[in-house]
């Protein structure tokens, strides 16, 4: 039995060296050791020993399998190494290769034109000032001289939240609460950029867009220096070429007040389908500050004058970058903002 134990361990060691999976090495395991393997079936025959040869065939047949025990662990253990060592070299980075390029962003088109507007003021002299988008109806109408039923109130439909409190229809209030702040000191001079929001919804307008508003308050302030300040930020945004006219019109918060156009910047004012062939564009709303508003912001009309200002940052954005359509602005379509 000793010699049949012996030969099966020769056999089971020189296949253990060739083995080179797990799943041949485990077979040669079950084969060799397992409760149906060759040594224990060959240890079934213990019984038929006489006592000193089934103690030494016992040993014998102990001490094989404690052998052939620990060679499959190395052999399990090389195995995984092996595996180890394939999988690091199959899945290695290779460090010294230039990273994968990451995109970068830019800025929205209107932020540029934002950017643009608030330098030129800053650089007049202004501060810019900031309100909350949600507000009352006292300082987003009534304090602009539009009190309750007022008609000029229908060009400004807005969304209420309740009775007293709706998403602001302009930048106009900042004015009021503003002045409210620094009365009666002077000048007050600040430019108000922010979100408004009116329920349009279409080419040219949107439900929610922005707006520049500013204003001038000190004394002997006339019109021809919101004249001569608007001229200067025509300039500087569309060119030194363009030029300006003022057209009569009606705000409830400036008397007397003004539409401003400049000269057509894709037909340099001789006319085209931009302009519907006038030669001119519209760009924002002015005029000197109503003396009641100038009440309600704590400031005595007798003492001091000041002008104000409102126009649309997408309308400015359109009209330089030559867009037709304000709903590209917010449709994220990276093809249009990559022009930028």
């Amino acid at each position: 039995m000793i010699e049949r134990l012996n030969k099966i361990k020769s056999l089971a060691v020189a296949q253990i060296v060739e083995v080179n999976d797990f799943d041949s090495l485990n077979e040669l395991k079950v084969r060799t050791l397992g409760r149906k393997g060759e040594i224990t079936m060959l240890l079934r025959g213990l019984k038929d020993l006489n006592g000193q040869e089934r103690i030494e065939a016992g040993r014998a047949a102990n001490e094989i399998k404690d052998n052939l025990e620990k060679l499959i662990d190395a052999k399990t253990a090389e195995l995984k190494a092996r595996e180890l060592e394939h999988k690091l070299k199959e899945e290695r980075i290779d460090i010294s290769l230039p990273g994968l390029p990451l995109p970068l962003g830019g800025k929205h088109p209107i932020t540029m034109i934002a950017d643009e507007i608030k330098n030129i003021f800053i650089g007049l002299g202004f501060s810019i000032a900031e309100g909350p988008e949600i507000e009352s109806d006292y300082y987003n109408f009534e304090a602009l001289n539009m009190p309750r039923n007022h008609p000029a109130r229908d060009m400004q439909d807005t969304f209420y939240i309740n009775e007293e409190m709706l998403l602001r229809t302009h930048t106009s209030p900042v004015q009021v609460r503003t002045m409210e702040k620094m009365a009666p000191q002077i000048p007050v001079k600040i430019i108000v950029p922010g979100k408004v929001y009116r329920k349009d919804d279409d080419a040219t307008h949107s439900p929610m867009f922005n707006q520049v508003e500013g204003l001038l308050i000190d004394k002997n302030i006339t019109f021809a220096n919101l004249k001569g300040t608007l001229m200067l930020f025509a300039q500087r945004i569309f060119g030194e070429e363009v030029r300006v006219r003022y057209r009569p019109s009606f705000f409830p918060f400036t008397e007397p007040s003004a539409e401003m156009d400049i000269s057509c910047v894709q037909c340099q004012g001789k006319g085209c389908r931009m302009c519907s062939h006038t030669g001119w564009l519209e760009i924002l709303g002015a005029g000197m500050v109503n003396p009641r508003v100038l009440q309600y912001g704590g400031y005595d009309p007798e003492k001091v004058t000041g002008f104000a200002f409102g126009m649309g940052i997408e309308r400015i954005a359109m009209l330089k970058y030559g867009i037709n359509d304000l709903r590209l602005f917010f449709d994220n379509d990276k093809r249009f903002l990559k022009q930028f």
